[in-house]
């Protein structure tokens, strides 16, 4: 049994309609049914640390995705353009698997994984971006990633600094920004404005 065949034993039904009247099949996602407005709106209602957060309003993916942008963009050298648009959108899939804490992870297995995979390659591909990236791109996106994450876990999530690294397995330190929780219209509107900037600053480096 092949993967395709393996996943869709899995539900009769594989996919999904957005807001924008796409129909994203989760087993073999095209390209041309992602669209930035639905990873927009599905990103800012999806929350961080399962919800588990201080502040009248959750920390959202969408949020967690730009200030992931913004690591990067302070990173020296400063990564080209295109590379912190893929910084932006690098839990892309979580728009439709949504974000599920890493404990959970381990317990859903391959399955998710390969969905995750597949949603990622179409994301990349629908805005110009490598189907995959080359491991040392990965990795600085990944550092940023965890630079976030560490930051939201000491002020968001109740833990204590020393428990990012010990505990949490995140050997970079909070970055020294304050984070504030945005309604989650205001975090889509953050997320859209923020891609529309790489996307022009992406067109000017390749002029």
């Amino acid at each position: 049994m092949d993967t395709s065949q393996r996943l869709r034993a899995h539900a009769p039904r594989t996919w999904q309609r957005m807001l924008s009247g796409r129909r994203l099949n989760l087993i073999e996602p095209s390209p041309f049914d992602v669209e930035i407005t639905d990873i927009a709106r599905g990103l800012a209602r999806n929350t961080r640390w399962n919800g588990q957060t201080v502040g009248d309003h959750a920390w959202s993916v969408a949020q967690h995705s730009v200030f992931v942008a913004d690591i990067l963009d302070g990173f020296r050298p400063r990564p080209p353009a295109w590379v912190r648009l893929a910084g932006l959108l690098h839990d892309g899939s979580e728009y439709v698997t949504h974000d599920l804490i890493t404990p959970l992870k381990s317990v859903v297995g391959d399955v998710f994984k390969e969905v995750e995979a597949r949603l990622m390659e179409a994301i990349h591909l629908r805005f110009g971006l490598p189907p995959r990236l080359d491991p040392d791109i990965k990795a600085l996106i990944k550092k940023a990633d965890l630079i976030a994450g560490a930051t939201e876990a000491v002020q968001l999530a109740g833990f204590a600094p020393e428990e990012v690294r010990g505990v949490l397995g995140m050997k970079y330190k909070p970055a020294k920004v304050i984070l504030t929780p945005l309604p989650s219209l205001a975090a889509e509107q953050a997320f859209l404005a923020a891609f529309d900037a790489l996307c022009k600053a992406v067109a000017l480096e390749n002029r």
